[in-house]
This record gives structure tokens, sequence and C-alpha cells, in this order.
């Protein structure tokens, strides 16, 4: 519990005031913006502003300049700083009725210009890893001129209260049996598919990368030919040069790329597909990038997932290099997923493709007419093949055998 006083009860609705310690943390925690409010020069100031916690301590990022920044070196500066989330937008029957769901803090004290370096370090390094967890240790650290610019305004959590409202909506008597809607519309903040650099050739790491289930979660996989990575943006280059040849092209669902860039709105595409987990191919030796395939139509409930979207370059077929990686792609599916089926899709014109799934030891289930759209307009017959995991096991040891002989 915090210190309750006059500043901190809440006149109007009172009854959704609380002082609870891990509710007034959690919402600090996970509003990425502040509202810094002072005054300066006998008149109300107002900032925005981005904060970080540690421990009962709020730190709060501001520019040398500032004029908060400059009041607070004498002695401190009076503050009130606010935070608030927006859970859901209340649409009552009535206009008067309408309201917010939400999760607020305020904070009240007095701010004092963090000077101690080693302290300032700590809050420089919060507020990094508030943007994204682990940054901090994964960027440049500001230099000397860079943390001259940048002042820490420290903000101990003592004088604090939170406000919430929860719940639906609510009418008054007389109102419920008016002809509109009402109800809650849920609101939530979410990351979207990270945007790379210009020119830039880092992978995206690990802590970027969107929190998801196993079944739509990349993996390494590594083999004796081929190793399958998770597809990224700097894969672009490479991967045009290795499919560049036609013939790569003749049946997938997408048209050939005419540049690096044409190849790079691809693999964004690959990447911002939410039902699609896209892996680079490697070839083993060397690391070269010879092509690309893909998990789609994962469903961890049904427990069943589909491998395609494969285009490998030319050089590399009939290598072992496509056999390898169904391989390790069907092993991840029975083996560490647990699916129960797994499925395959092409061209009925493709006879090349349908070999080399059948190949695999797969059954053909028959065609799905008119499935998809083919890149010049027409629809396309897709042969559906699939296993199940009653059938792997056996297609396991007689691909790895037929590998084996090929490497001997």
């Amino acid at each position: 519990m915090f210190q309750q006083t006059a500043r901190t009860t809440p006149r109007r609705l009172p009854e959704r005031a609380t002082y609870d310690v891990a509710l007034v943390h959690a919402v600090l925690d996970e509003a990425y913006v502040c509202h810094l409010g002072y005054v300066a020069d006998g008149e109300p100031r107002v900032l925005p502003t981005l904060h970080a916690r540690v421990g009962d301590t709020l730190y709060l990022h501001g520019s040398t300049g500032s004029r908060a920044l400059l009041a607070a070196r004498d002695g401190g500066l009076p503050v009130c700083v606010t935070v608030t989330l927006i859970d859901g937008l209340v649409l009552a029957r009535s206009q008067f009725h309408h309201s917010v769901n939400y999760r607020s803090v305020v904070v009240h004290g007095t701010a004092r210009l963090v000077a101690d370096e080693a302290e300032r370090a700590r809050a420089f390094t919060a507020l990094v890893d508030k943007v994204a967890p682990g940054r901090a240790a994964d960027s440049r650290p500001p230099d000397r001129k860079e943390s001259a610019q940048t002042a820490v305004l420290a903000l101990p959590l003592a004088e604090v209260s939170a406000k919430v409202r929860t719940g639906g909506v609510n009418d008054d008597p007389e109102d419920l049996d008016l002809p509109h809607w009402a109800g809650v519309v849920p609101l939530k903040l979410t990351r979207g598919q990270p945007e790379p650099a210009d020119a830039l050739g880092v992978p995206l790491p690990d802590y970027l990368r969107a929190q998801q289930d196993s079944w739509h979660r990349p993996a390494r996989l590594a083999g004796r030919h081929v190793v399958l990575e998770p597809l990224d943006h700097p894969h672009a280059p490479a991967l045009f040069a290795a499919l560049d040849d036609e013939a790569v092209w003749t049946h997938l669902t997408s048209a050939r790329p005419a540049s690096v860039a044409e190849m790079a709105q691809l693999v964004a595409a690959a990447l911002a597909d939410p039902d699609r987990v896209p892996f680079v191919q490697l070839e083993a030796a060397t690391g070269r990038v010879i092509g690309s395939t893909s998990y789609y139509s994962a469903n961890a409930h049904s427990r069943s997932i589909a491998i395609g979207h494969t285009m490998l370059g030319r050089p590399w077929w009939r290598t072992g290099v496509n056999t390898e990686s169904k391989l390790l792609l069907m092993a991840h599916a029975f083996d560490t997923l647990g699916a129960l089926r797994v499925e395959w899709h092409t061209d009925i014109r493709n006879a090349r493709s349908q070999a080399a799934i059948e190949r695999l030891g797969v059954q053909r289930e028959g065609v799905l007419r008119a499935h998809r759209r083919r890149p010049d307009g027409s629809q396309r017959d897709t042969v559906l093949y699939s296993m199940i995991a009653g059938e792997w096991p056996a297609a396991r040891e007689r691909l790895t055998g037929a590998l084996a002989a090929r490497s001997a």
C-alpha cells in the first residue's frame, strides 16, 4: 500500500481508487508514455515523456535544456506524473453513460535530478529496455556528448494512487428497452511486424520477435546438406541471386521478382503473413543461401500443419537438398510439435513437384478445384497430399536411408 494523502484521494468516484502496489507497478510498467506536470515561471506545464520504473523509483527521461530539468537542479521539482491505459470503449444506450474502461496512476512528489553516474547508467538501461527488453545490451550506449545532453529525473513512488474502471454498461433502468446497441469495444496495444532500416544486414533479434506458440515459432533445423533458419529481410539479395531463374517460378503462386527490391517485397509479405512460418535454406557446407520453404496453415488444436512455398535454386535440384529439407520439416512437425497430419499442396500442372512430393511416401488425397489464383490470373487446381503420424516412422527410416546412400 502507498501513502494515502489528500492529493491521492479522488473526490469523484472514490470507489474506483486503489493503492495496491502490484497494480500500480503493472500499469507503470505496461505504459510507454507518461505526462509530467509541473509549474515553471508561474505557469502550468505538462510534457509527455518516456519513463521506466526501477523498484520504488520512477525515472523520467528529458533534455538537459528543458525547463523541468533546469528547475529540478535546485532542491528538486514538485511534479505530478500521470499514466493512463485505455482497455475498452463503453457504449451505453444513453450518451451520458458512455465511458471507457481504463487503468490510471497518479504520482505526486518532488523529482530530483540524477547526478550519480552509476544511477544514471541504471536509469538509461531501464529506459532503453522499456522500449524493448534486451535492447540495452544490443545497442551502443551514449557517448560523453550524448550523455551530457540527456538528463534523468528520479521520482520516489510514495504518494501514489491508481484508479480503475472495468466491466460493462451502466445504463439507467428506464433506458434498457431503448433500441440502441450497447456494450464494450475492447482496445489493446500490440506490436506489429518490425520494419528494418535501409541497408540493414543484421537479422531480427529474438527479443523483437512476436511471442508465438510453438506451432508458429520459427526454429533452426540443421541437416548434413541443408540448414533451415528463420527467413529475415537481410536474406533478400542472396535469395534473389539464388532463385533468379525462370524455371524456379514456373508453377509458383508468386510472379518471378525482377529485382532485389521485388524479392524484398516477397520476403516482407512472407514475414507479415500470420499463417506462415518461413525459412531460408542454406547450403550446410558453405552457409550460402539456396532457397526458401515454409510451414503454413498450422493448427495446434487439430495438430495439423502444411509444408510448402518451396523455392530452390536450380543448381540444387536433384541433390538431396529438397528431400533433406522436407525430412527436417517433417521431423520437427511430427517429433517436436506432435503433429498428427502434415499436408502438401501443389499445382496440378507441376509434374516435377508432384513427383518430388510422392517420393516422400505421402498419400495423394485428391484435387482441390479452382483452389488458388496463379500470377497470370488463371485459377489453379491444387493436388492435395498428406502424411499422418502413423505413417511417419517408416517414411523417416526410408528417407534417412536414402539420404545416407546418396552421401556415401
